[in-house]
């Protein structure tokens, strides 16, 4: 028998002062059950720093086809695919090939370097795809806020994100390791 998603709710109030986006979005996550709650909220996070009214979370882990999260078109074409973890680079090779932007949220903690050092020559030929590391203790705190129903207010200001519920408050500072703006080193 096959195990079945866990649905989240979650109600996202959002003061992205870089992008001039100022609203509540209610949210419903499926939870895949070979996902993490770190991934979850990662996805989540991903969602808030792109949050649009055509963004929309897709299948997931359940469908090799389809990114985390997704902006169609009108006429059905991929403007935006974001991708969460440490993909295999052919996958983000074809996810260049098919969307207008490419965003790729790292997070995994030591893993990330060795990742990077793998892929990262390969990877800056695309002109479309913006790579950004997620610090892990910043994930990990983001999987501390994982409720089955939240309430979560996140504000961004000059790249910095903070994060809080009723209870507690987490800031992350992610690293651009492509993209307008990346950390050379």
């Amino acid at each position: 028998m096959a195990l079945s998603a866990t649905i989240f709710k979650a109600t996202l109030q959002i003061s992205d002062l870089d992008r001039n986006h100022y609203a509540e979005h209610e949210l419903i996550l499926a939870r895949h059950p070979s996902e993490t709650d770190e991934r979850m909220m990662v996805r989540l996070l991903a969602f808030a720093l792109h949050a649009d009214e055509r963004l929309n979370f897709t299948r997931g882990l359940c469908v090799d086809e389809e990114p985390d999260l997704w902006q169609k078109g009108l006429a059905d074409e991929i403007d935006v695919w974001i991708e969460v973890g440490l993909p295999d680079e052919r996958r983000v090779r074809k996810a260049c090939g098919r969307a207008r932007q490419v965003w790729l949220y790292l997070y995994g903690g030591r893993a990330v370097e060795p990742w990077w050092q793998r892929n990262a020559d390969k990877l800056r030929r695309f002109a479309n795809l913006r790579v950004i590391e997620l610090p892990e203790k910043a994930t990990r705190g983001l999987a501390g806020l994982a409720r089955r129903s939240m309430r979560l207010s996140c504000t961004v200001q000059d790249g910095e994100i903070w994060l809080s519920d009723e209870e507690q408050s987490l800031a992350v500072t992610p690293r651009i390791r492509l993209g307008p703006g990346a950390d050379q080193s």
